[in-house]
């Protein structure tokens, strides 16, 4: 009797380990694939990928780009490509070719969107312990936006393994992220929701509402908290991006104001071609990256740094024309000036038209200058990074200039009492040539700062003229100081207003702000001092 229940045994033991080892095959595991339905084929893909084969990778992604195929007759499992009108057949696990077949032959194996995820998300098990370490932060990453309990012991042998820090602290937040789609305990799911909720940011919140539907009562809570969290910190890094927009704009009004704070606080005159200046400062930047590409391309990376000081000599020769050519002759006439700075402004604008057309232009940003990268929950572009130093650093510089040269001593006793400047010497009519010169050569520095965030047009400067005198105005007339405040502040303010009263409402309340503020503090938020000025 006991000889013969051993038999028994032996007997199912022997019809069972075929059966299993077929089961273990990845080949066979293909081959199911061809009469399985969505949902089997989403398991069989999981037992694919236990699998460990590498092999198996080309056959996963034959099947996520709807090439894999089964072969009618045989029912065999096949990647299929275009060969004329008829389909190459290639085995999913060693590459070879088996023969071309007519495409009645063989029949599509379907998927659908959640394969492709199960797909996704095996590749990117698949190749977790890559000797490689970009590879594993990308299978890791992989998973994390694909998640699926089928990877979860998978994920914890490849972090008992893993010794970098970045790519072990990623595989965590997949294995809590698949954690929660799993049937494991309540506590490591407890601890999952808690690794997603240090982890933070919109995607945390995402997994962690569409688990709120499937997971047990008892986590509900935790899984509020843990969203409450993240929306608060998100609401806070959402203010830091927010100012740092307000900056960013803040420095570009900084460099199309600055300029003309100087002209229009030494000199009172109301120049409106001062955008235009920005614009031949732009345009400057254009002919000079042009000629670059064309005969020294290897060079591109210091395009700007060429057309720094070519911009700056050429709009301030310009300034220099124009000042002693027209509005030296207006002196004392501000509205004679006005209008006829604008027409300078109008002819200048037609001159550019006709020299190089109506159309934007390419002015492309050096690689420095490229890309972006995260800074907690916000992303800082590097050429608005630039801008701002760049802007700064102008300030600086040019308030060293007024605080340490002879010239800037002769601008302030000019600004602050022309006729008792003239008495003791300075010549009043060159110094307001050159600061004239020096307001239009800076605006003429924004122009290539601005050619890399704003399109390169005849219209550049229109977009900037009127801020810049708002900035000027608020921050007080011919002050350094005034202008940088008032610039950085109306920057922030515009990029508050912007969300919920959209831009055109928000630039009208700015202007009104600006108007009460005005009746309030007429001479603005640092008002000059000086005989002159205060009579």
């Amino acid at each position: 009797m006991l000889i013969r229940f051993f038999s028994l045994i032996f007997l199912i033991v022997s019809l069972a380990a075929p059966s299993f080892a077929q089961g273990s095959d990845p080949k066979s595991l293909f081959d199911q694939l061809a009469a399985a339905n969505f949902n089997q084929a989403g398991e069989l893909i999981g037992e694919i990928a236990a699998t460990g084969d590498p092999r198996v990778v080309a056959g996963l992604e034959a099947l996520a780009e709807g090439d894999l195929y089964v072969r009618k007759a045989d029912k065999v499992v096949f990647i299929a490509r275009p060969a004329g009108s008829q389909l190459t057949l290639i085995d999913p696990l060693t590459g070879a070719e088996a023969g071309q077949v007519a495409k009645s032959a063989v029949t599509k194996i379907r998927v659908n969107n959640n394969l492709r995820r199960s797909i996704r998300g095996a590749l990117g098990g698949l190749t977790l312990m890559s000797p490689d370490r970009n590879a594993r932060l990308q299978a890791a990453s992989t998973i994390l936006g694909a998640p699926s309990a089928e990877n979860l012991e998978l994920l914890e042998t490849a972090l008992s393994k893993e010794t970098d820090a970045d790519v072990k602290t990623l595989m965590e937040e997949a294995r809590a992220v698949s954690l929660l789609s799993s049937d494991r305990s309540l506590d490591e799911k407890r601890a999952a929701i808690k690794t997603l909720a240090a982890k933070g940011g919109r995607e945390a919140i995402t997994v962690l509402r569409s688990a709120q539907a499937s997971v047990d009562e008892s986590l509900k809570a935790d899984l509020d908290t843990a969203i409450a969290s993240i929306e608060g910190e998100l609401a806070l890094w959402d203010v830091a991006q927010n100012v740092w927009y307000g900056l960013s704009l803040g420095s570009v009004l900084l460099l199309a104001a600055i300029g003309l704070a100087i002209t229009f606080g030494v000199m009172g005159i109301i120049n409106m071609a001062h955008g235009e200046m920005v614009m031949l400062g732009a345009y400057a930047t254009f002919v000079v990256q042009d000629v670059i590409r064309s005969h020294a391309p290897q060079l591109f990376d210091w395009s700007l740094a060429i057309a720094l000081p070519v911009a700056f000599l050429f709009t301030a020769a310009v300034g220099l024309v124009i000042e002693r050519g027209v509005i030296r002759f207006l002196y004392g006439r501000p509205l004679e000036t006005l209008l006829a700075t604008w027409g300078i402004s109008l002819i200048l604008q037609q001159a550019i038209r006709s020299i190089f057309g109506p159309t934007n232009q390419e002015v492309g940003n050096p690689s420095w200058m490229s890309g972006s990268f995260p800074l907690g929950g916000m992303t800082v572009t590097w050429n608005r990074m630039w801008i701002i130093v760049f802007s700064l650093s102008i300030f600086f510089a040019l308030l060293v200039l007024m605080k340490r040269s002879a010239f800037g001593l002769q601008m302030r006793a000019v600004t602050q009492n022309r006729r008792m400047a003239s008495s003791m010497g300075i010549r009043t009519p060159w110094v307001d040539a050159f600061t004239f010169a020096l307001g239009s050569g800076i605006a003429g520095i924004a122009g290539v700062a601005l050619s890399q965030i704003d399109n390169v047009s005849p219209n550049l400067g229109q977009s900037y003229i009127i801020d810049s005198f708002m900035v000027v105005v608020f921050g007080g007339v011919g002050n350094l100081w005034g202008t940088l405040v008032g610039a950085l502040s109306l920057g922030i303010l515009n990029k508050f207003l912007e969300p919920s009263v959209g831009a055109v409402l928000g630039k009208i309340l700015v202007l009104v702000l600006i108007i009460l503020f005005i009746q309030k503090r007429p001479r603005g938020l640092f008002a000059l001092k000086g005989r002159a000025v205060e009579a």
